[in-house]
């Protein structure tokens, strides 16, 4: 599988551009799952790392030329809203019980 062509082009570097600039905000998101002060903090972190994964598929689906790959992006972003809505619900009936 060849990712990106053999000429430098416009689309080669800002490719190559976004994957880094992905892994750095999905780096930044893990540290705040780990330290994060509250569960909202974390379940909202936890909610970018599923976005950003999404977008990496999506660069790497036009860099190599797949389309297959962004069937797969489509389907990790409804499973990551729909763990977002569950840990929403989650933390609102937590709520309710403290007070």
């Amino acid at each position: 599988m060849i990712l990106f062509e053999a000429a430098p082009s416009f689309l080669g570097f800002a490719t190559y551009a976004a994957i880094v600039a992905i892994v750095a905000s999905i780096a930044a998101a893990a540290v705040r799952v780990l330290r994060g002060p509250s569960l909202s903090d974390r379940v909202l972190a936890l909610d970018m790392i599923g976005l950003l994964s999404v977008s990496f598929i999506a660069v790497v689906a036009i860099a190599s030329h797949q389309e297959v790959l962004l069937d797969a992006a489509i389907a990790l972003a409804l499973v990551s809203f729909l763990g977002t809505v569950a840990f929403a619900r989650f933390i609102e009936r937590r709520g309710e019980g403290d007070a």
